[in-house]
């Protein structure tokens, strides 16, 4: 599975968010633009994307830019696992 993939997968769960993340693609926005993504859904998702992935994100990693899009969000996943 891909990053993107399990990203997405990790978006409907957490967020519960069902088929609408079938859409998603990498200029999806996420924070600020899915209303269900808050930062309490930040916490859950980063927690989420420690255990699919076996990284580490530490605070100084956490950055609205980050969490701007799905792309965003897919290439720091990437960076951290060393890819």
């Amino acid at each position: 599975m891909s990053t993107i993939d399990d990203l997405k997968s990790i978006l409907r769960q957490t967020l519960r968010l069902g088929e609408q993340v079938k859409g998603f693609d990498a200029s999806t926005g996420l924070f600020g633009g899915i209303p269900e993504f808050d930062s309490m859904a930040v916490v859950a998702v980063i927690a989420a994307i420690e255990e699919r992935f076996d990284i580490t994100i530490e605070d100084d990693d956490i950055r609205a830019e980050t969490f701007e899009t799905v792309g965003s969000l897919c290439r720091f996943i990437d960076m951290k696992r060393g890819q």
